[in-house]
């Protein structure tokens, strides 16, 4: 193998420092741990220092250095080496001859990958032993410049304004070297290799800024260049490497739009909104789409009443005039408009102004068949409540806006869910064709709505809805009436009691109600004397008495007028009971009731006592049908045999009066006791009589009961017709409840509706009314 000579070194041994040797001709022997002369000197470490070498070297193996201990004689030590290159990772890159000392380099460096190797060196003698401490051997790999510099990207890319001044920074280009940076190899220096013409860029050569060099940037013309770079090591003279930068150019609004033509014609129909008329080219030179670009349309002229828009078609640019209100042919042919156009961006101090930054827009009117037109839309009214069939109400007519064209107009109804109103076809006069019920669903906070048509007569026919409002006036058409129970009780002390309450409730609106005004009939001068009425708030008033009068009913005449206009008034007898006192001023329990009863029903009892009728009523209806065709001889042979007294089974039960006429509980001891005295033991005045009873009226005796049971019909019979005629007792037609009262009775019928002697005095007609189910007792019954 050829090799050069290594070069020997030779070691000071009074040093304990790093020796540098200096190559001689021939190697020299070096004994660095020879004793020195001086007593008491100790022995120095082996010392050897940096060894470089350089990368990439190619003649193999290389001899680097050699070492040598003075401790034995050549040929008797044994040199060895360890560490990374040797026997760690990269392996045999280094290797030492164990005799001679020299040291080896194996393999090509790369200073890239290592930049330097530490190694331990080792004296033995032949039999293993050590001679001499280990010492370190450091080796360092020496750069070459092998490496090309490196651009980071492939592209760089820019943005710059257009005309922008010179020295405006635009992008930075950065480039690495992988040699050693504190050498030539690594310094890197960049440059412009093409840009075009005019040269608009340069580059730092140190720094890799790109920034313009002068003006003249203008994106209409260049929008983007294309720039070629170079980066250079050995300070520009060395290993090269190119990359590309993009710039682009930012569009700024240096030019103005304008008008493509001076004068735009168009057309547009009447009475019509929202349709497009025509279109207003411009041109603008700046980047479409942006704000630059993008037109504004001004109407400097020619529409004062604001007909008129022109919005910014943003796929063209273009301005759309459209029509916002309807045009009238008849007002106006033609419109004259002056339009501007600028940018949405405000345009560049610097930029030239427009030629043609305005225009002109001619406006035809075309005629067409205008809709009639309701002068008052909607047309509001009043009529007073209750008006009838033939009122007028108002004329809701339309004029034609054609005035050119001859045209009739004729009207009707649309909307009139109540069928209340009547419209003139030929003038448009509505009046009612009826009554309109106050409780219409149709009235809403006392409005009614219908709506109305007016058609002319053209071809096509155009149509026009007018809107009726018609406010239902109140009127005082209800007087003010007493508000239930139309009855009550008094303590018969004039300063003991609270008095009775008295209410009045009107079917009429404010202001033909309340505050009402309770008076006592002064066509009976006895009212006044011995009763007094306090009014307690606007809808109350409180009835006293201002003397003692006599304990039992009477019946008080009062008027109750309203506060309308005019004021309504209505006469209604209140019945009144005056009853023994009690100590806290109030009637003592019972006595009402046996004066006869002024007390009249509640809401709750009148219902029951209403549905407790219409069931009797079915009831006696059945049983006269049934009876009608049974003979008296047939009552009178059923009758015959019975075993016990007929009395046995008229039972007790809860009764009810009747109405206002019924003062009276019926005094059924007329059956059950016919014979027994009525108890005199103290007197309680007479009792009230009905108002329809005769004045010729005179008390039945009391009757003997029959001996025979075969006289208990008639007995019934006569009773009944007497208690019919009793006016001090409920009248027949008083609603009574009955229970049941046992199986096998074959007595008639206790109801007073047979007590008469024939049906001709009965009116059964009214059992129409309620439905269906009754209406075949009415044919039956009623008249034919």
């Amino acid at each position: 193998m050829d090799s050069a000579p290594a070069p020997t070194y030779r070691f000071l041994p009074c040093s304990l420092g790093l020796s540098w040797a200096v190559p001689e001709p021939e190697p020299s022997t070096l004994y660095p741990w020879r004793r020195a002369s001086a007593p008491g000197r100790v022995r120095r470490a082996w010392v050897i220092p940096p060894i470089s070498v350089s990368e990439n070297h190619k003649r193999l193996p290389y001899p680097l250095v050699q070492i040598k201990s003075d401790k034995q004689q050549l040929g008797s030590v044994i040199y060895s080496i360890q560490g990374p290159g040797v026997d760690e990772e990269p392996r045999n890159v280094f290797s030492i001859d164990k005799f001679t000392g020299r040291v080896y380099l194996n393999a090509t460096l790369d200073r890239e990958k290592t930049d330097r190797f530490r190694l331990r060196a080792f004296a033995l003698d032949l039999g293993g032993s050590t001679l001499e401490d280990p010492t370190d051997l450091e080796i360092v790999v020496v750069d070459q410049n092998d490496n090309r510099p490196v651009f980071l990207q492939d592209v760089f890319r820019g943005r710059i304004l257009e005309g922008a001044i010179p020295g405006t920074f635009v992008t930075r280009a950065e480039a690495t070297d992988a040699d050693d940076p504190e050498t030539d190899n690594a310094a890197l220096r960049f440059s412009i290799l093409e840009q075009g013409s005019p040269e608009l860029f340069s580059i730092d050569e140190h720094t890799g800024e790109i920034r313009t060099v002068q003006v003249g940037l203008d994106r209409e013309v260049v929008a983007v260049y294309n720039l070629t770079l170079q980066v250079a090591d050995m300070s520009g003279d060395g290993l090269t490497a190119t990359a590309s930068a993009i710039i682009s150019v930012d569009d700024v609004n240096d030019n103005a739009p304008e008008f493509t033509k001076d004068e735009f014609f168009m057309e547009a129909a009447e009475a019509v909104s929202g349709v497009d008329v025509g279109r207003l080219e411009v041109e603008d030179k700046d980047l479409p789409g942006s704000p630059n670009w993008v037109a504004r349309f001004t109407i400097l002229e020619g529409d004062p009443d604001g007909q008129f828009k022109i919005y910014t078609d943003p796929k063209t640019n273009e301005g759309v005039l459209s029509v916002v209100k309807p045009l009238d042919y008849e007002s106006r042919e033609q419109y004259e408009l002056r339009v501007s156009v600028q940018n949405e961006a405000p345009l560049q101090t610097a930029a030239p102004r427009a030629q043609r930054g305005q225009t002109r827009v001619s406006v035809w009117v075309q005629d067409t068949n205008e809709a009639p037109v309701f002068p008052e839309n909607p047309l509001r009214t009043s009529i007073a409540e209750g008006a009838p069939p033939g009122t007028s109400v108002a004329t809701f007519s339309a004029r034609d806006p054609d005035t050119e064209q001859l045209q009739r107009i004729s009207y009707s109804k649309d909307y009139d869910p109540e069928d209340w109103l009547q419209v003139d076809r030929a003038t448009g006069r509505i009046q009612t064709q009826r009554v309109l019920s106050p409780a219409s669903p149709f009235l809403k906070d006392g409005w009614y709505r219908a709506i109305i048509l007016a058609l002319d007569n053209a071809m096509p026919p155009s149509t026009a809805t007018g809107t009726l409002s018609i406010e239902i006036l109140e009127v005082n058409d209800h007087a003010p009436a007493l508000a239930p129970p139309l009855s009550g009780s008094l303590c018969s002390e004039p300063d003991q009691g609270p008095g009775l309450l008295l209410g009045a409730t009107d079917e009429d609106l404010p202001p033909h109600g309340a505050p009402f005004h309770f008076q006592l009939n002064p066509r009976v001068p006895d009212l006044g004397r011995n009763w007094s009425l306090s009014q307690i708030n606007v809808s109350h008033a409180r009835l006293r008495l201002r003397h003692q009068v006599s304990e039992g009913l009477h019946r008080l005449s009062l008027l109750l007028q309203d506060s309308g206009e005019p004021p309504q008034q209505r006469e209604q007898t209140l019945n009144v009971t005056v009853c023994r006192c009690g100590l806290d001023g109030t009637c003592l329990p019972g006595a009402a009731a046996l004066q006869g009863g002024g007390v009249g029903v509640g809401l709750g009892a009148l219902v029951i006592v209403l549905a407790s009728t219409v069931v009797l009523l079915v009831l006696i209806l059945l049983a006269a049908l049934r009876t009608r065709f049974r003979g008296q001889s047939r009552s009178k042979s059923l009758l015959h045999g019975l075993q016990e007294d007929l009395r046995d089974n008229i039972l007790n039960y809860d009764e009810q009066g009747g109405g206002e006429e019924d003062q009276d509980a019926y005094d059924i001891n007329q059956l059950r006791h016919p014979v027994e005295p009525k108890a005199t033991s103290r007197s309680l005045g007479r009792p009230p009589l009905r108002r329809d009873a005769p004045f010729s009226y005179v008390p039945q005796p009391h009757r003997v009961l029959p001996t025979s049971p075969s006289d208990i019909a008639n007995f019934i019979s006569d009773g009944l017709e007497a208690a019919d005629s009793d006016p001090s007792v409920p009248p027949y037609d008083t609603a009574l409840i009955y229970d049941y009262e046992g199986d096998g009775s074959v007595a008639g019928t206790l109801s007073s509706i047979l007590s008469s002697q024939g049906d001709e005095d009965q009116d059964y007609d009214y059992l129409r009314d309620w439905g269906p189910r009754f209406a075949r007792l009415a044919d039956m019954y009623g008249h034919p």
